[in-house]
């Protein structure tokens, strides 16, 4: 049985599988590799993809997307009149993914590998497996994004030996990692990101831009104009990939408004986001003691990084031309893939090793006796090789004391309150000497980056803790119901996604024509919704391809770039 491999992305997510001695991309039931990130409610069904995209544009209330920056938190978005955590919409993503898979393979599928950006912290891997068991997965490896991507180039780029940095922008996460490639063996020896930058902060700053332009307050637009001027924000992204300059076009309150977009306002407009991905880069640098010229090649992956002003901003701080890969969107899914074949030990690839590391330092607070703080003590430093597995001992501060509370940190400031807090263990202190009166502390950090920790005193007293959030892990009870909840949404049919892609379309170009095409839209959405009514499949195929393609001629006719979302069948 084939295990899969799955980039659960923050805008569109992909799934792939080993076969014939290299990674597939599996097409989801609109023929494409890309499946976007979103889930929407439409007559108490579930439409998850392309037709929830479409739908959030015109009714964002029922809809979520960009759910992957909350893993991990106490969050929640509303689809209709319920509310859902972000592990259970992931979990609706991976359940399509699951079924695109299972009908590509012809046989069922039940483990996935799962990528996560490498700076996705305890939390967030740990609800990542959690949603994948919901969508009825077993997930036994998590793998970081860069270490995927890296895995991928290698396989792209051939057996040659070198040192190369990989830079994977994607839409909602930066990540950085230096890479050095020998013999079979592919060594991550450093990792930086951002979960927080991303091709939608380009989005946002297109958008705000194009409101101080005509005088607009960005922030009292309501949601649904907002998402409106979002995406006409990311179609003049889109055409500046080709193009100098961009016509961004918005129809808001006040009628339709346009603004020419130049390479240089894309300089402007992108400066502090620039700044960050370099600083971002010279960290992952910094950390094995290298320079830009230690580095053999730069390689491009992820969407966001077919902007020129990425490329030329990347040419002038490394000082050489990066090679962006063919595809960008799939490389992360083509090194998950490929990670599956390892785990399946296939014969073509088993010997292939890959080692990973801890993106964070770990450690506990101590009291500080000047200051009365906690300050961090690291156990476990960033960018070791893992598993790794390391014991520091500790004193407590009063002679009194007859228990002390080890508080566990993640991140690399000095003083603990600036550090993510992950939990803590309360131990007993037997009486005697101060040797007597030790605490031994040993952190375990696991190749998907799941930390447990062991505190042990003198007296051979242990107390061990897996090191989760309580308040998003559930129990067995609940995780049961969770996955027949998951399982028991009333989801679309394949002939139901593309009637919701094609209304809900139709829905957007009437809001973004005039005179007589609108009219055109408002006649052919009508009559498409008449033939839905016999219930005659045939016919409402046969109506529904009419339908799309007088739609895409009106797109066309607008300048929309749409993406192709594949043929039926």
């Amino acid at each position: 049985m084939a295990i899969i491999g799955i980039d659960l992305g923050t805008t569109n997510s992909l799934v792939s599988v080993w076969e014939n001695g290299h990674a597939v991309l599996i097409p989801n039931r609109f023929g494409s590799c890309l499946t976007p990130s979103v889930v929407a409610e439409a007559a108490g069904e579930i439409c998850v993809g392309a037709p929830a995209k479409e739908k959030r544009l015109t009714e964002p209330e029922n809809s979520a997307a960009l759910f992957k920056r909350y893993m991990g938190l106490e969050a929640q978005a509303p689809l209709g009149d319920k509310w859902y955590s972000p592990q259970e919409l992931s979990a609706m993503i991976l359940r399509q993914l699951k079924r695109d898979a299972q009908e590509y393979l012809g046989e069922p599928v039940e483990e996935a590998i799962i990528s996560v950006p490498a700076y996705f912290n305890d939390e967030q891997r740990f609800v990542t497996r959690q949603a994948g068991v919901l969508a009825g997965l077993k997930v036994e490896r998590l793998i970081n994004e860069p270490s995927a991507a890296a895995l991928a180039c290698r396989s792209l780029n051939g057996d040659e030996d070198e040192t190369f940095l990989v830079i994977d922008f994607g839409g909602g996460t930066l990540d950085v990692s230096v890479v050095e490639c020998f013999d079979q063996v592919i060594e991550i020896l450093a990792v930086s990101g951002d979960n927080r930058l991303g091709g939608e902060e380009f989005d946002k700053r297109i958008a705000r831009h194009f409101c101080r332009e005509h005088q607009i307050e960005y922030g009292l637009l309501e949601p649904k104009q907002q998402q409106m001027l979002l995406k006409s924000a990311e179609l003049c992204k889109r055409q500046m990939t080709e193009k100098s300059a961009a016509l961004m076009e918005w129809t808001g309150p006040d009628g339709k408004k346009g603004l020419i977009l130049t390479a240089e306002d894309m300089v402007r407009i992108s400066a502090p986001l620039l700044k960050r991905m370099e600083e971002i880069v010279h960290k992952a640098l910094r950390d094995v003691s290298m320079t830009a010229e230690d580095i053999d090649k730069v390689v491009l992956v992820g969407g966001t990084c077919r902007m020129p002003v990425i490329r030329q901003y990347i040419r002038h701080f490394m000082g050489a031309e990066p090679v962006m890969v063919k595809n960008p969107d799939e490389v992360v899914a083509l090194g998950v893939g490929t990670y599956a074949g390892i785990k399946e030990r296939r014969e073509d690839i088993k010997d292939i090793v890959l080692t990973d590391i801890c993106p964070f330092t770990l450690g506990i607070g101590v009291r500080d006796d000047s200051s009365g703080e906690l300050i961090m003590s690291p156990v476990i430093e960033r960018n070791c090789i893992l598993p790794f597995s390391h014991e520091e001992e500790f004193w407590p501060v009063s002679k009194t004391q007859t228990h002390v509370a080890v508080r566990i940190y993640q991140g690399e400031a000095m003083y603990c309150k600036k550090n993510l807090f992950l939990g803590k263990i309360d131990i007993a202190v037997p009486e005697g000497s101060e040797e007597h009166r030790k605490v031994t502390v040993r952190f375990t950090y696991d190749i998907n980056g799941i930390l447990e920790v062991e505190a042990a005193n003198e007296a051979g007293q242990k107390a061990r803790k897996l090191i989760v959030n309580s308040q998003i892990r559930m129990s067995e009870k609940e995780l049961e119901r969770k996955i027949e909840q998951i399982k028991n949404l009333k989801y679309m049919s394949r002939d139901e996604e593309w009637n919701t892609l094609v209304l809900a379309r139709g829905e957007r170009l009437y809001e973004e024509c005039l005179g007589e095409d609108r009219r055109v839209v408002a006649a052919n959405t009508q009559w498409l919704r008449t033939v839905m009514k016999g219930k005659n499949p045939a016919a409402v195929r046969a109506a529904r391809k009419q339908v799309e393609r007088i739609f895409e001629y009106l797109e066309e006719k607008l300048g929309i770039d749409e993406e192709t979302i594949g043929e039926e069948t």
